[in-house]
């Protein structure tokens, strides 16, 4: 057998794999197999193992190529997401996704980034070749002018999976903080990150019922909670023209003005009071103490609906914790008692400001009194005022004005605990796997882009990890469940062949996965190229 190539005038050359045949005094050219489809490197390989070139040189010596099955199993988790289709074909839309994939598997700056990818198939998976943190900068550039446009193809993409478009919204805001001073969104505010004289910015995030995002949003570091909802709004109206919108938001955030603003836009809330507005509301006796149970108890006035409930374990806590200051209030006022018994400079005036202070730090002082007797210091506890400061302890109310035929007391008392999961999100957002803190970038533009990656790139971690609890369970059930890091690090493990032809030429292979890399990419609905690479 031997390799034939057959000139075809205008078109390129048949490359035909042929054995000689004798016929009496003939020979004559059998035609085995057309192999104008091979890659010149395989064809090559072929013609030079029938020659017997390499009789004395097996196909053994492979030379380890770059990781495969991180970014090939990411990326076809993010063709079933439409990730890949909303962000388009062209280079600037691949480095997009290359830093989405990034974010999920890696984490870090567009410069460890590139540093990363050096040991990934960016090109194999990608078809992106030599970019630099510049290139990723323009990404981050290019995502955020486009950031509606994705976040709408991706809104249409979730509806066609899930059958219909979502009527509750949870929305939630947190903060991250900056380094360095010169970022353009960056101020001072409310700092949930105990990260005291570092600017910060605000992000807003916009999931369904079941926490899956749809929107994020950045504001500057001085921003409001309630001050954020309006565009949120917008979002819901102009950009994914929703009309039936239930909004879920915890007591900071739909406030007065929220609801007001919601009930403009003809969008109905589900929320939670604050202490004082409950106080308020058993001071003109719309609630009774006595309604608040275990069991969840609904009361309507005014065109509202209040949902009321005790939670037993959550009173007694707060209890502890109360008892628990006392203990200590008792244990700082008997050694201050003590230092000025010991020393007779001491002034006794300073310890009582002090501890009037802690007091009034760790809210004591409507129970709690303090008095100074001879350069003694004295606790004076009221029982009753105790009382009726811990009278809501473990209460809560949730206030909706949807009316009871369109949402039970149930659904809206769970719908409004499910804001959990975005509270949850935001930590796997900001501190746990896609680590959006701390941020380094200086310009709005590429702020935004960078918390759109860290959206998108949490939408694709959550499908994943969906798929993985499917099938391995969660760490709960099972210790030895497959979590998403654990998925992340044996794909890490599947890398390319190269098997060397010559000098210039090699020939590259996947080779099979082991038992676990198959359980999970079986797991990920993940097929790898057949025939391989």
């Amino acid at each position: 057998m031997y390799i034939d190539i057959v000139p075809n005038r205008n078109s390129p050359p048949a490359i035909l794999l042929r054995e000689s045949i004798r016929e009496g005094r003939k020979i004559r050219k059998q035609t085995l197999a057309n192999l104008s489809h091979w890659e010149p490197t395989r064809v090559e390989l072929l013609r030079r193992l029938l020659r017997g070139e390499l009789d004395r040189q097996p196909l053994t010596e492979a030379v380890a190529g770059p990781v495969f099955g991180v970014l090939f199993s990411l990326k076809k988790v993010a063709e079933d997401l439409g990730m890949v289709q909303a962000l388009g074909q062209e280079r600037i839309g691949k480095l997009g996704l290359f830093l989405i994939l990034a974010r999920v598997a890696h984490q870090g700056s567009r410069l460890s980034a590139v540093r990363w990818g050096r040991d990934q198939a960016v090109a194999e998976v990608l078809g992106v070749r030599d970019f630099d943190e510049e290139d990723l900068y323009a990404g981050l550039d290019d995502l955020a002018e486009r950031q509606s446009q994705i976040e709408q193809r991706l809104y249409q993409r979730y509806v066609q999976r899930r059958g219909s478009a979502p009527v509750l919204f949870l929305y939630d805001v947190t903060s991250s903080y900056l380094e360095g001073e010169h970022n353009e969104l960056a101020e001072y505010g409310y700092n949930r990150d105990g990260k005291s004289g570092k600017k910060q910015i605000v992000v807003g995030l916009l999931t369904d019922a079941e926490g899956e995002p749809l929107s994020v949003r950045v504001f500057a570091g001085n921003t409001a909670d309630p001050t954020t909802l309006p565009e949120q709004i917008e979002t819901l109206r102009r950009q994914f023209g929703v009309e039936e919108v239930v909004f879920v938001g915890d007591r900071g955030m739909i406030k007065s003005q929220g609801k007001e603003q919601l009930t403009a836009q003809r969008m109905r809330y589900i929320t939670a009071l604050t202490d004082p507005q409950i106080r308020r509301l058993l001071k003109r006796q719309v609630l009774q103490l006595g309604l608040f149970e275990e069991k969840i108890c609904e009361v309507e006035a005014e065109r509202l609906r209040y949902i009321l409930r005790k939670n037993p374990a959550e009173a007694r806590k707060d209890w502890h914790r109360v008892e628990d200051k006392l203990q200590k209030l008792q244990q700082k006022v008997e050694a201050r008692n003590q230092q000025v018994r010991d020393s007779p400079r001491c002034q006794p005036e300073a310890g009582l400001h002090q501890l009037q202070q802690w007091s009034q730090r760790h809210k004591l002082s409507s129970f709690v009194s303090l008095t100074l007797e001879q350069r003694h210091l004295t606790v004076r506890l009221d029982a009753a005022a105790q009382q009726q400061a811990l009278a809501l302890a473990g209460c809560y109310v949730i206030e909706t004005d949807v009316p009871k035929p369109l949402l039970a007391a149930q659904t809206a008392h769970d719908r409004y605990k499910d804001l959990t999961q975005v509270e949850r999100d935001i930590r796997t957002l900001k501190t746990g796997l896609l680590e959006v803190r701390p941020i380094f970038l200086r310009k709005e533009k590429r702020t935004r882009g960078h918390a759109l990656v860290c959206m998108l790139a949490l939408k694709l971690s959550r499908e994943i990890q969906r798929r993985l609890v499917a099938v391995f369970g969660t760490t709960d059930s099972d210790p030895h469940a497959v979590t998403l890091p654990d998925a992340l690090a044996a794909l890490n493990r599947l890398c390319l062949l190269h098997y060397p032809i010559d000098e210039h030429r090699s020939l590259t292979r996947l080779p099979q996965p082991d038992a676990h890399q198959a359980q999970i990419l079986k797991a990920l609905k993940v097929h790898l190229p057949s025939p391989p690479l």
